[in-house]
């Protein structure tokens, strides 16, 4: 799986999806909640012989909700598990933006 192809996974979700931050202008504000926010975290390619045999890619899917929101959580990972992405999830309060932040962390291979 690709990035390209990870976005059009998150986009299929119905829910707001951008790479890394909405860009809000006056016209054109932030969706509000709930939306997805992804972005690459690091590379932990499989190196030997002074080569990068296979990529593998860490990349942070990102939930944003107003509340406590089981079903969307359970939309993403139901379509992470139903493309056999494993995760890590993790989950925080953000008091300043009055927002709750889960996190996916997902690796592609040879994306």
């Amino acid at each position: 799986m690709t990035q390209a192809d990870l976005y059009l996974v998150l986009e299929s979700l119905g829910l707001p999806v951008a790479y890394g931050q909405f860009e809000s202008t006056e016209n054109e504000p932030a969706p509000p909640p709930p939306f997805i926010t992804y972005q690459f975290s690091y590379s932990s390619d499989l190196i030997a012989d002074n080569h990068n045999y296979v990529s593998i890619e860490n990349f942070q899917i990102e939930l944003y909700t107003a509340k406590k929101d089981l079903a969307a959580e359970k939309l993403v990972q139901d379509k992470l598990k139903e493309l056999q992405l494993p995760y890590r999830k993790t989950e925080a309060w953000l008091d300043g933006e009055k927002l709750w932040q889960i996190i996916y962390e997902i690796q592609l291979l040879g994306g």
